[in-house]
């Protein structure tokens, strides 16, 4: 990837709620974030382990109405909820779905331009179950499509999940692409970090 084209480190907001609230869209700057996802009006974005939807919500405006942006929980509440939240802020391409991220995605073959995995990997369920999860994500990506994953490093701060939970960006940058991805690139987010893959042999 060219230089012009990395997305470039900016500085990380103070986290909210971390306590209350199981989400990590306010540990980094959410701009940033989806300026490396480059969503496109149109595109199909896939937000796997979703939980209150913030990034889901952050990307329907992005995708706009000729896009689709796919919130996938196993939590009925949680999709309710955000229902409800997307609904009042007038956000009609928001499709709630609820299934469990290790089990088949209802999801169409070849349909999904971005992938997002936002702190998710980390849980031990979803890390024992990661060879379906990963065949599911090649299955619903387009060939020209891409797998994000964003996770907390691997140090000791005062909130997110323990430490013997994390993943280093290390131990992403190996066993991802023993299930046929390719990296493309990473950022560090402060407290967090972005690896983006694309699918190998994809165009």
């Amino acid at each position: 990837m060219s230089e012009k084209n990395r997305c470039k480190p900016t500085s990380c907001p103070t986290p909210r709620g971390q306590a209350h609230q199981p989400t990590s869209f306010w540990m980094h700057d959410p701009d940033q974030v989806f300026r490396c996802l480059r969503l496109s009006d149109g595109d199909r974005f896939l937000d796997l382990g979703c939980g209150l939807g913030d990034y889901s919500m952050y990307a329907s405006p992005i995708v706009g109405n000729g896009g689709v942006v796919y919130a996938l929980d196993r939590s009925e509440e949680l999709m309710n909820g955000l229902n409800k939240e997307a609904n009042a802020q007038g956000l009609r391409n928001i499709k709630t779905l609820v299934a469990d991220i290790t089990g088949p995605l209802p999801i169409e073959d070849f349909s999904i331009d971005v992938c997002l995995l936002a702190t998710v990997l980390h849980i031990p369920d979803v890390n024992r179950g990661r060879n379906t999860l990963f065949n599911e994500i090649r299955r619903v990506l387009k060939p020209s499509g891409q797998l994000a994953i964003l996770e907390c490093k691997k140090e000791v701060i005062p909130f997110g999940p323990p430490l013997d939970m994390r993943l280093s960006q290390e131990e992403l940058e190996t066993f991802v692409p023993e299930h046929a991805f390719v990296k493309i690139d990473s950022v560090d987010l402060g407290y967090n970090y972005l690896i983006q893959f694309a699918l190998k042999g994809g165009s």
